[in-house]
């Protein structure tokens, strides 16, 4: 392993809950590209702080989760369209100082959805956050809806539909009558750690009368509504295909470098022994 020196370039991750999925990932695309960065998963109870000390402290690239994604939009210095379109940050590249925002969840989420083939058809997204913005988003630029926002929050649910052309629900049972062919869960329900990491988003029912199960939750990859698709035959794309991808974006990104399909795949493997 490479030692590492002054000269070498730190990245990082910004998250409520810090798992080593992305520190495995991208130290082990630097080792296997001989690149001299280093990377390491932090939390914060201050995002304020944490984003000047990216740019005091020169932090070449930050990756950032749940609950910041909106909240840094006011702490960087340019938002590319990915990021300004829907709102949402994931991702700050560092450049002498200048803080350039991203949104390579937009980017993973478009391209999972041709890969598997999903078929365009009726579509509902749970939750309203920042995931939420990018996943409807990418649903709608890749030919899908208008769809379903389902969320609890009766200011951002609303705002979101909105904005897309989409409706809004306050509850997902108003999806029972008739099912839906694409169900998205962006909501933090399933994600390990958390206080509703054994529960469903949606019913049983619910479930079993969708096509394709879409849960960008990437830890567990196995969560209890990917699980509970499996079973019951449907289609699913999980959360460890999202975050595999919008890594491999991010790496590009902070150090000029885009590894091939086979090395993502390899690095992803990695990132979940």
């Amino acid at each position: 392993m490479r030692d590492i020196t002054k000269d070498t370039r730190l990245c990082i991750s910004l998250s409520a809950r810090p798992t080593n999925i992305g520190t495995r990932f991208h130290n082990h695309l630097y080792e296997l590209l001989d690149l001299d960065f280093v990377y390491k998963a932090f939390t914060t109870t201050d995002i304020t702080a944490a984003i000047a000390g990216v740019r005091g402290l020169g932090i070449r690239g930050c990756s950032v989760s749940m609950p910041w994604k909106e909240d840094v939009i006011a702490l960087v210095d340019e938002m590319t369209p990915s990021a300004s379109a829907i709102a949402s940050v994931n991702t700050i590249v560092n450049t002498d100082g200048h803080l350039t925002a991203y949104n390579t969840d937009f980017i993973a989420i478009r391209s999972l959805l041709d890969t598997h083939e999903v078929p365009r058809s009726s579509c509902a997204v749970l939750g309203a956050g920042g995931m939420a913005k990018a996943c409807v988003a990418a649903l709608t630029d890749a030919g899908f809806g208008p769809g379903t926002v389902v969320a609890r929050n009766a200011t951002t649910g609303p705002a979101l539909a909105e904005q897309y052309g989409w409706t809004w629900t306050a509850s997902p049972e108003d999806l029972a009558g008739d099912g839906v062919g694409l169900l998205l869960n962006a909501t933090p329900v399933g994600m390990a750690g958390g206080p509703a990491e054994d529960d469903l988003p949606v019913s049983e029912e619910l479930v079993a009368a969708t096509d394709t199960v879409f849960d960008v939750v990437a830890f567990p990859a196995e969560t209890p509504l990917v699980r509970t698709a499996r079973a019951a035959g449907k289609k699913v794309i999980t959360g460890a295909e999202v975050i595999s991808l919008q890594a491999a974006e991010q790496f590009a990104l902070y150090t000029g470098v885009r590894p091939t399909p086979e090395q993502v795949a390899e690095a992803s493997r990695v990132s979940r022994a």
